[in-house]
């Protein structure tokens, strides 16, 4: 619950994440715009007054044929390349579309090519002139300083919105974390806003309704079952067994009686199973210290009857002497499935029940497993060609592995006469003394 909480909480936290996120890099991309514009202003008013420079001066030699006076002290008209700054000089070489060249001790070099005139250069010495790099640190200092406090600005607006908006979807799962369906409040959605949040809501008090009333039918169905089916099911074993009493049956009638038996008492079983299985998966906390060895005995007693007139020898190691902590009713409706099946298909040989590691084994000698439902065995009404049964049992096994948190392991060897043998593993996680 706690783990859920954390989760749900997170939320909030990454909703102010990525706000706080997406200003920071809103602001570093507005710094660096501004930054750009500022150089990019500069340089146009700087480019401005060159051309403007070097049209007067263009006029004034198409007028007299000499060139007029300069009128801005940081320029100068150079007729040759070799009159040129070093610097200048040499990266025009490589470069000679450039325009901005760096020069010794800071200074900042803006060359105009005169147009129509071959190596005439106008050069504007522009290191005083210059506005925005002066002042560059300070400015860069602002845009950093001024992003921080917009994205803490902002972090605080995300917390305040998150949780204004988050508040009905906490609401929301406060009440429906934990809780049972039977114990949720009516109408509840009718609380919450009439957004995205309260079709969540509707959905999850049309859900929890549906679920409530499931488990009401499933109540009223086992505490029916178990009275309306267990008077027929007892009647009908009373009957059988009159009827084998009496001698003026004939053999097929004499079948006939106990072929009806033996579907009782699988009828008997199956629904005796499938309500402790009902019972017990509805009870959380039902563990309790239960004695293996115990339940083992009492199931090979219950089911000894399947091994009637067959030479099979059972054998329960000492290693199954030990305490689970577990759901006794569970666990007794498991080996009552894995062991009437290893009797039930175990004509000659042995049924071998041992512990191990955590780990309960059940190996026999029977038939195996036929590979046409091998990969299907524990999947509801999966049987073999000689199977009696409604093909449930290993379903029901593998159904309450998954409810207890176990491992199940099928080993089957099937060989072309028939014998094999199949060896079933239950992984059982419990304390053992």
């Amino acid at each position: 619950m706690k783990h859920n909480k954390a989760r749900f909480h997170s939320l909030s936290r990454r909703i102010v994440t990525q706000f706080c996120l997406f200003t920071l890099f809103l602001s570093v991309l507005y710094g660096m715009f501004s930054f750009v514009l500022l150089y990019t202003l500069e340089d146009s008013f700087i480019e401005r007054d060159i051309v403007h420079e070097a049209s007067y001066l263009q006029q004034g030699y198409d007028q007299n044929q000499q060139w007029p006076a300069i009128r801005n002290n940081y320029m100068s008209l150079h007729f040759s390349e070799q009159t040129l700054p070093e610097n200048v000089r040499r990266l025009l070489k490589d470069e000679p579309r450039r325009k901005e060249f760096y020069g010794e001790e800071g200074r900042h070099y803006h060359l105009y090519p005169m147009p129509g005139l071959d190596n005439t250069y106008l050069l504007a010495e522009v290191s005083k002139e210059l506005l925005v790099r002066p002042i560059r640190a300070g400015i860069l200092r602002f845009l950093i300083i001024s992003g921080i406090v917009l994205t803490l600005l902002a972090c605080g607006l995300a917390w305040w919105i998150s949780r204004k908006t988050i508040k009905p979807l906490k609401e929301l799962a406060d009440l429906v974390e934990g809780v049972a369906p039977e114990q949720i409040p009516e109408r509840f959605s009718a609380d919450f806003p009439n957004n995205e949040i309260g079709i969540l809501a509707q959905a999850l008090e049309q859900s929890m309704q549906r679920i409530s009333d499931t488990l009401n039918r499933e109540k009223c169905f086992t505490r029916d079952v178990s009275h309306e089916l267990r008077t027929p099911l007892a009647v009908v074993k009373n009957a059988c067994e009159v009827m084998a009493q009496r001698s003026d049956l004939n053999d097929v009638q004499s079948q006939t009686v106990n072929r009806i038996a033996e579907a009782n008492m699988q009828m008997e079983q199956t629904v005796n199973t499938l309500l402790v299985l009902a019972r017990e998966e509805h009870t959380a906390a039902n563990q309790e210290a239960t004695d293996l060895m115990a339940m083992i005995e009492q199931s090979v007693i219950n089911h000894g009857y399947l091994l009637d007139g067959k030479s099979v020898e059972v054998e329960i190691d000492d290693s199954c002497r030990v305490v689970l902590n577990t759901q006794p009713g569970m666990l007794k409706v498991l080996l009552d499935n894995l062991l009437a099946n290893a009797f039930q298909y175990t004509e000659v040989g042995f049924v071998n029940t041992y512990f191990q590691q955590g780990v309960l084994h059940i190996k026999d000698t029977g038939i195996g497993i036929a590979e046409d439902i091998s990969d299907r065995l524990t999947q509801p009404a999966v049987k073999g060609s000689q199977s009696t049964g409604f093909g449930f049992g290993m379903a029901i096994v593998q159904r309450l592995c998954d409810h207890l948190g176990w491992q199940l392991r099928v080993e089957s060897n099937t060989t072309e006469n028939g014998s094999g043998g199949t060896l079933v593993s239950v992984k059982i996680d419990g304390t053992q003394s």
